[in-house]
């Protein structure tokens, strides 16, 4: 499912608020289509092969998506280094 307005407009697992790219994220770390379900107990392993399907079928798109989410994180682990350093916080 993609709806503008609904997880950013980004693809998901039915009504579940699972992103396609939450899914792959785990695909790419290793993980088997059934240790994904440990993450996301309410699906089924029929979701879980219909978001890597939905992956094999529009790779730019999920991979863009890993790459901003990449870049949100370590700008932000960026900003949090300068916070704590102008406030003399120790990591």
């Amino acid at each position: 499912m993609k709806e503008p307005g609904y997880c950013g407009g980004k693809a998901t697992i039915g009504n579940t608020r699972v992103r396609v790219n939450n899914v792959v994220f785990f695909h790419k770390g290793g993980d088997a289509p059934e240790a994904i379900l440990e993450h996301y107990p309410d699906l089924t392993l029929a979701r879980v092969h219909a978001a890597l399907a939905y992956y094999y079928d529009h790779p730019q798109e999920i991979e863009a998506e890993l790459a901003a989410d990449e870049d949100y994180v370590k700008e932000h682990e960026r900003f949090k280094a300068e916070y704590l350093a102008r406030h003399g916080i120790d990591q």
